[in-house]
């Protein structure tokens, strides 16, 4: 029987270790690589070039490509339409982007790590954690501002990492008598439960408040400004490169434990470093957007079926392909309804989840 990406199961440890792949494999993963990249940029584009007033795309690439040191070419934007791009669409875009990226490859490294394919970026109570500390903020706090980043994404990211942290002590604490993963998995969903009853309780109280809830807990990056993209920009940079990084211990681990210990591979602290990253990465990415469902679970879905299912690979095309498709919807979520705007969790959802169901129904459930 083959596995993922075509190795025999019985040599897939060995082939991780080496890091090595198949013939073929390689010119397609890089045939993948190369479209994944050409996409992202075209989506940035199109995204800095939509809007209530609409741009053409080639002076907006000349625009950009000025704004480098020792570029001065001519046919560029006005200074009216300059000052637009770069103070209101461009910061929208690469935020969008940055978050797009982080909880796609969050997505990834869930999946690795719990061997489940429908696990995703929410799944350890962060996005719990998050909804409770944002309302009670909205509900509570006389203060909105705190210098340029706001006491809501503060409050957003230390509820993700709060309910994450929750989670883990729980699963570390039951699972001692075995059952690892599977025993943090049921940790993380009995946080999420109870922290979503908590927010529940505190939206009941304060029933004037829901409207502003529910538009951030829909996702909201219609006032993304360089402050937002700024403060998410290093976590993203550095869980990125540890996730990266994390590829070839993710295959290994992908064959069994001991397995992985026989190849000189620490499960455990692998384990606790992918999950440390993923969820940092995601408490930055819902602190400065709101919940943003499906781009986590279904990406890494898309990357494997094109790319195979090394990690080593997954990884770094879950950040392009998830930055780019998060670009995309939220071009969706600005124009579909104009001059109005929606959610973009709305959005991702309605794509996201006919789209998942499809990959199940052509895959036969098998991912």
């Amino acid at each position: 029987m083959v596995g993922d990406g075509g190795v025999l199961p019985a040599h897939r440890g060995e082939t991780a270790a080496r890091g090595g792949t198949l013939p073929g494999t390689a010119r397609r993963r890089m045939t993948v690589t190369v479209t994944a990249g050409g996409l992202l940029v075209l989506a940035v584009l199109v995204g800095v070039s939509v809007g209530a007033v609409p741009m053409d795309p080639q002076q907006v690439a000349v625009t950009l490509l000025n704004q480098v040191p020792g570029v001065h070419l001519h046919g560029g934007l006005n200074p009216l339409d300059t000052r637009v791009l770069l103070q209101i669409r461009l910061p929208r875009v690469l935020l969008t982007a940055l978050v797009g990226g982080a909880l796609a490859i969050a997505g990834a490294a869930y999946q690795g790590v719990f061997r489940n394919p429908l696990a995703d970026p929410y799944l350890l109570g962060a996005a719990a954690g998050a909804g409770l500390g944002a309302t009670l903020v909205i509900a509570y706090s006389p203060l909105r501002q705190l210098g340029p980043v706001g006491v809501l994404p503060l409050a957003a990211f230390a509820g993700a990492l709060g309910g994450v942290g929750l989670a883990y002590a729980i699963g570390t604490a039951a699972g001692r008598g075995g059952g690892g993963s599977a025993i943090l998995l049921l940790a993380g969903v009995a946080v999420a439960s109870f922290l979503t009853a908590a927010q529940t309780v505190v939206q009941q109280r304060h029933a004037d408040t829901l409207r502003e809830v529910y538009t951030w807990i829909l996702g909201e990056l219609g006032t993304a400004s360089w402050h937002e993209v700024l403060l998410v920009l290093p976590y993203v940079v550095v869980t990125a490169t540890v996730l990266v990084l994390a590829g070839r211990a993710l295959d290994v681990l992908s064959v069994g434990e001991d397995e992985a210990s026989a190849l000189g591979i620490h499960p455990r602290r692998v384990r606790l470093i992918v999950l440390a990253a993923a969820s940092l990465s995601t408490a930055a990415a819902v602190a400065v957007s709101g919940l943003i469902g499906f781009v986590g679970l279904v990406v890494p879905h898309v990357v494997r079926r094109l790319a195979g299912g090394s990690y080593r690979v997954v990884m770094p095309l879950s950040l392009v392909i998830g930055a780019a498709f998060l670009v995309a919807a939220d071009v969706v979520a600005r124009t579909a309804i104009a001059p109005g705007e929606l959610p973009i969790g709305v959005v991702t959802a309605f794509v996201g989840a006919p789209f998942f169901a499809a990959l199940l129904r052509v895959g036969g459930g098998h991912t």
